[in-house]
């Protein structure tokens, strides 16, 4: 009878009518993408597990002011990318690259702890060589001050 998307565009809510008692009843639907295997740095292949992406980015975050809301937000990103891809194997540096995106935008202090050991830092200067890199890196706030103001100009031409 009627079809509409739900949860932002993941789940299909249907209206519907039983053709032999006329009875009405919502369905809902959901599409099941599976995360693709994940190639280990050995290449040996293990299904993706998303309580170790969870624990992993807990630990970089261990302590630090990050609502929780974020983070799992920050999840449900990496998972949807993983799933939306449609490749059946994808390598665990990949996953670490996706997770590293995540944690820059969520806290630097924790991108940094992420990285120092997915990249696996054998000295200082690597450390000061991806602190100095993330410096200079414009982070997600100053983008979207920067963008506000261009709105700003724009409205006082007009």
């Amino acid at each position: 009878m009627d079809s509409r998307l739900a949860d932002n565009g993941e789940i299909v809510r249907r209206r519907r009518e039983c053709q032999a008692c006329n009875e009405r009843f919502t369905t809902f639907e959901r599409s099941e993408l599976r995360p693709p295997q994940v190639i280990k740095s050995d290449a040996t292949r293990e299904p993706f597990d998303e309580e170790k992406l969870r624990n992993g980015i807990r630990i970089a975050l261990q302590k630090r002011p990050v609502d929780t809301d974020a983070v799992e937000a920050a999840i449900h990103r990496i998972m949807r990318t993983l799933t939306s891809s449609g490749e059946r194997e994808i390598s665990s540096q990949r996953i670490g690259e996706l997770v590293m995106e995540q944690l820059a935008s969520l806290d630097e202090v924790a991108y940094i702890r992420f990285a120092s050991v997915y990249r696996r830092f054998q000295d200082l200067d690597a450390f000061r060589h991806e602190v100095e890199r993330l410096i200079r890196q414009p982070s997600y706030e100053a983008d979207q001050d920067q963008l506000s103001l261009l709105e700003k100009n724009e409205n006082k031409k007009e």
